[in-house]
Parts: structure tokens; sequence; C-alpha cells
């Protein structure tokens, strides 16, 4: 059968693509940084019960006052990349989700699960000892899968071709488990998050240290270790998911494209300078580098994407309707939203800081 086929007729969308496309680009940065703090820092403090040196309880507990309001923010800002996903790929990732149904709606109550042992984890740290890392490795261990879920949906959307298993398998339990993407692009994912965590660790106590905690130096040059070896790790990953890409793809990021080529160089370029200050301990230097890299990962992201589709489908193929109101509306109440988030995520932190203190 010819994938073609199985592709329904794209929904038509209230404005030009560029607006839900730049829209995306820019939610999903604020998404995965926010993942990435909270899988990244949750694996970190998970690993660091078994070192026995000074600052690491400090650590721990710093995280465990932290990763619920990680949660839920990494979730609810996942809401609207999500919905600017649907509605420029709608008729693919539609597919994709049915055809993987089991795992995909399960998620909803895994993260329900993880979101309780966090909890656990927080409001019991000092009664439940050492069985406190428990709920912390159980949290950890269902957001691994929860992006393992993710990441499968996202490839298996973008290659159709993958779609005609399921008159092989039509319970709703298709992985695109074959694609040869998909472990290095996971793989390239989560040590991302190890990567991100660990800076966001040494951002945090850096801003400790500036207000006079003692020993925050040592949970400074943790983080910025961590960072370090993981983005190592990631470059690793990254070359591999690389060349795993279709031939046709890979010449675009190898000169073939302009635009990718140059996206692609200057990735490289700003995590060499990344790298270069998380060596010299300049954690904020660090962060706007790595603030950059994560936006130009998410932009090579997407035209990967992009080019997957090609054969398939072109966002120029859209039909526009040409009403703006909602359109209008709806930056009015991401403003509006994002400022009250900003605020509960103030209030929170400062709150979570005291009982860390007490």
């Amino acid at each position: 059968m010819n994938p073609v086929d199985l592709i329904p007729a794209a929904d038509a969308i209230p404005v030009h693509w560029g607006w839900f496309k730049v829209l995306l680009i820019l939610t999903f940065t604020v998404h995965i940084l926010l993942m990435n703090a909270m899988l990244g820092g949750g694996l970190i403090a998970l690993v660091s019960r078994f070192t026995d040196d000074e600052g690491t309880r400090d650590l721990q507990k710093d995280v465990s006052g932290k990763l619920t309001f990680l949660i839920a923010f990494a979730v609810n800002f996942g809401v609207a990349p999500l919905l600017f996903l649907q509605t420029l790929y709608g008729h693919f990732f539609y597919v994709s989700s049915q055809l993987m149904a089991v795992p995909w709606l399960s998620v909803i109550g895994l993260l329900i699960i993880g979101y309780y042992s966090a909890y656990l984890y927080k409001y019991k740290f000092e009664g439940l000892a050492d069985r406190r890392n428990g709920f912390l490795g159980a949290t950890v261990a269902i957001l691994l899968i929860v992006a393992f879920i993710f990441v499968n949906n996202m490839t298996l959307m973008i290659t159709p071709i993958s779609w005609t298993r399921y008159f092989a398998n039509p319970q709703g339990t298709l992985l695109n488990l074959s694609d040869p993407t998909l472990l290095p692009r996971y793989l390239h994912f989560m040590t991302a998050s190890v990567a991100i965590g660990g800076l966001y660790i040494a951002l945090v106590w850096d801003v400790r240290e500036r207000r006079g905690v003692p020993n925050a130096r040592f949970n400074i040059r943790r983080g910025l270790d961590w960072f370090l070896y993981a983005t190592l790790f990631q470059l690793i990953f990254g070359f591999w998911f690389q060349m795993r890409l279709p031939a046709e793809i890979l010449n675009l990021f190898m000169g073939g494209g302009a635009l990718h080529t140059g996206v692609f160089l200057l990735s490289l370029g700003v995590l060499v300078l990344a790298l270069i200050f998380g060596i010299r301990g300049k954690v904020r230097s660090t962060t706007a580098a790595a603030l950059v890299l994560v936006l130009l990962m998410v932009v090579m992201r997407d035209l990967v994407r992009t080019a997957y589709l090609a054969p398939y489908f072109s966002l120029d193929d859209l039909t526009v309707t040409g009403q703006y109101s909602p359109l209008i509306v709806f930056l009015i109440a991401l403003a509006l939203g994002t400022i009250a988030a900003a605020t509960a995520a103030r209030w929170g932190l400062a709150a979570a800081s005291t009982l860390n203190r007490s």
C-alpha cells in the first residue's frame, strides 16, 4: 500500500503558518528547558546518593523542594507546543497517536504517579531517610519512560512509511522501534537533560553563593561538571543520530542546504563557547550560551521534521482562512498566562527555599 493514501487531509488554519511555526519553536524551547531541568536535576540528585561528599545532602534537599514545581511547569508549558504541532501537522500527529494509542494515553497515568512520588520525596524527605530515594527513583524512571513514548510518537509521525505496520498490529500498541534514529535520538535528548540539569543546579547555587550561602561553590562546580561531561556524551549521541538520518536529509546539514548547514555550524560554535565558559566556571556566561544552543537545536529539530515530511507535505499547502482575531486573543492570553506563571514560580521557589532552610 502507498503510505500517501494513509495521510488524512490537512485542516485549514486561521492565519499564515509562519505565526504557528514561530510560536511552536519558542514554546517548545521553554518546555524543553523546563523538562531538562526537571529530569536532569532528578537524575543528578538520584546518582548523588551514591556519594558521601560535602554538599550532597544539600543538593538533594534543594532538588526535592523544586522538583514538583518543575514537573508542573514542564507539563503545562508542554501543552502549547503540542497544540501548535497539531495545528500545523495534525493530520500526521493524529495518525501516529492512534497507532500507538495505548502507550500514548498511558502518559497521563504515568505522569500522575510520577508527580505523586515526587511529592512524597519532597514532603517526606526527612522522615523516610534513605528510603526517600526510592520515590525519587520512581519519578525519574517514569519520566524516562514518558520521554521514550514521546520520542516514539515524534518519529512515527514523520515516517508515514511505518504506518502500514498497523495492518499487522491494529491494537494501538505500535511503537517505532525499527526506526534507526529512535535510540540515538532518545539518548541525545536524555544526555541533553543531564547537561541542562547540571547547569540548572550550578545556576541555583551560584545565586545562593552571591547571597552568602556557605559551601555553595561545591555544588556550583558539581553542576558545571555534570554539564560538561553530559555535553561531551551528547556530542557522541548527536553524531550517531546524525549518521542515522537518511542520506538526503544528512546532506542538507553537510552543505546541501544553506539554512540547514548555517544553523548546524552556528550550533557547533555556540557549543564550543558553552564548553569554554563551563570549564572556566563562568556560570552565567555558560547559561547564556546554553540557552542560545537549545534554541538552535530546537530549530534544527524542526528542520529535520520538515525534511522528513517534504515528500508528503508542505506547510504552504495549508489553506488559510484569514481569521486573525483568535490569534490576537491567544497572544493576549499567552502574555497574561506567562506573567501569572512567572509570579507563581517566584512565590513557589521562595516558599521552597524557606522550607529547605527550616
